[in-house]
């Protein structure tokens, strides 16, 4: 069953900016609705002042894409709206044509895990004007704040490695569709596992919780929740020590641990939400091999993040459990990928391909024209550069590639280099060619694939970028183009 079906019973078709309607039923009065057009969704600013974002949110739009439909309630709705001058917006006419509407797209995207840089299409869509069209503002929601997620959540989880890293997010997330889109592209980031039920239900999450400072003040002292805790849930129990005083805190579980011992019962560990981390889990190490208890576990919560993690790793720090949250969930440093979705070729009435381009003062805003591929080189060390190439210019073995933004920094790739082309054959007609791969299998890819990296793009601090160009018939293409532009507009 679709996961979207399983959360919204109703029909999604309306989860669009007005202005994506009102654009269908301009092409519908004039006659283009099935002209092809070629879009191509993709970012441009480095998440998290980083070098890289992790493509997430993948499934989740073909799910929306393949069960849109209008029904009777959103046509309802859509007949209701009315113009400035008080008229329907929209005439009968459309809204029959709505009525039987049906996504015949091609969609080409890179796999959910994959590492990605600006300018670099995640998605591309291929087909009837219209119906590319009204895909905009939902594809960029879903790919957008995924996307975004699962890239904290690799950053986070690359500063606590070999530790884990527990997704604590729930009560902090953007209403609740946030949390459950933040827990699954988390997951995919890294994360271990959650504490969102629901998530797991849902996504085959792994789900793990300990308890609440409210357990411990529901009872009369500190030792006698503890023991109740261990008296309920034996296995697995990890012990919440900094309700009055965390040092006393970790004795007392200690205590009951001990007792736990004496039943054939093993206390997993003990977790800290407040304090200086460093120094408090360096004493708990302390107090917990001193008596016997070295195999216990440390976890550590209070608004962490990838460089407090990393700090506190260069501080000695004993934790070895990550539970993050706020930070992870709500993308906290950037709370929005700035992914857009922009027109990149259009068919004219004889059926012929034209490109399109939006320019711009700013040159990073300049959109690249073609149906746009992006290939991965790579020699025995790792990953090299990234080149995006039209793809009815397919480039030959030996390649030039061109920085965008600066036409004075060009690689060159002899053809030795191994290479693997990252937008795949998605759905085909709005059929879908793709079988997805498991959450799991998409999380060990994500971190198989940034290994391939150098080192250097995943530093929290000045990290290098990683080169990405345009083939150079395409970028000469692109330079004529905005000639061109600018010379019919007399800009």
């Amino acid at each position: 069953m679709s996961k979207l079906k399983s959360i919204y019973g109703l029909s999604l078709a309306l989860l669009t900016d007005l202005y994506e309607l009102t654009m269908a039923y301009g092409y519908w009065k004039n006659q283009m609705t099935d002209r092809e057009a070629v879009f191509h969704l993709f970012f441009r600013r480095k998440p998290f002042k980083g070098s890289f974002a992790i493509a997430a949110g993948l499934q989740t739009a073909v799910e929306y894409i393949q069960r849109f439909r209008f029904d009777e309630s959103d046509l309802a709705y859509l007949k209701s709206l009315k113009g400035s001058d008080g008229k329907p917006l929209f005439e009968k006419g459309f809204l029959d044509y709505l009525k039987e509407f049906t996504f015949t797209c091609d969609i080409d995207a890179m796999p959910e895990g994959t590492p990605v840089f600006p300018y670099e299409p995640l998605l591309r869509v291929k087909g009837p004007l219209i119906q590319a069209q009204l895909l905009e503002s939902a594809l960029l929601n879903i790919i957008n704040f995924q996307s975004l997620i699962a890239t904290k959540a690799a950053r986070i989880c690359w500063a606590a490695r070999p530790d884990p890293v527990i997704e604590f997010g729930l009560r902090r997330a953007q209403g609740i569709d946030g949390a459950i889109s933040a827990s699954r592209a988390a997951f995919i980031g890294g994360c271990e596992s959650t504490s969102h039920v629901l998530a797991g239900k849902l996504f085959g999450i792994p789900v793990k919780g300990t308890h609440a400072h409210s357990w411990i003040m529901a009872f009369d002292n500190e030792v006698e929740s503890f023991r109740a805790f261990a008296d309920a849930l034996p296995h697995g129990c990890i012990f919440l020590i900094d309700t009055y005083n965390t040092l006393r805190g970790v004795e007392h579980a200690i205590a009951i641990a001990k007792e736990m011992k004496k039943r054939g019962k093993e206390m997993f560990g003990v977790r800290l939400d407040s304090g200086d981390l460093a120094h408090l889990s360096i004493e708990i190490r302390k107090k917990l091999d001193k008596a016997g208890f070295s195999h216990a576990k440390i976890m550590a919560s209070n608004e962490l993040d990838e460089e407090t993690i990393s700090d506190l790793k260069h501080q000695g720090t004993k934790v070895t459990i990550w539970g993050v949250g706020t930070h992870l969930v709500t993308g906290k440093d950037q709370p929005a990928l700035d992914g857009v979705y922009k027109l990149a070729a259009i068919q004219n009435k004889k059926g012929k391909w034209e490109y399109k381009l939006k320019i711009s003062d700013a040159i990073a805003k300049v959109t690249d024209p073609g149906i746009l591929q992006v290939r991965r080189f790579a020699d025995k060390n790792g990953y090299i550069g990234d080149m995006i190439y039209d793809i009815d210019s397919v480039p030959k073995k030996t390649a030039t590639l061109i920085d965008p933004l600066d036409p004075s920094h060009q690689e060159k790739m002899r053809g030795s280099e191994k290479f693997q082309d990252l937008l795949l054959p998605i759905l085909r007609k709005g059929k879908s060619v793709y079988k997805h791969p498991t959450l799991q299998e998409m999380q060990r890819y994500s971190q198989q694939e940034l290994e391939r990296f150098p080192e250097t793009i995943r530093r929290f601090l000045n990290p290098a970028p990683f080169f990405v160009g345009l083939e150079k018939s395409l970028y000469d293409l692109k330079m004529q183009m905005i000639s061109e532009i600018k010379t019919r507009e007399n800009l």
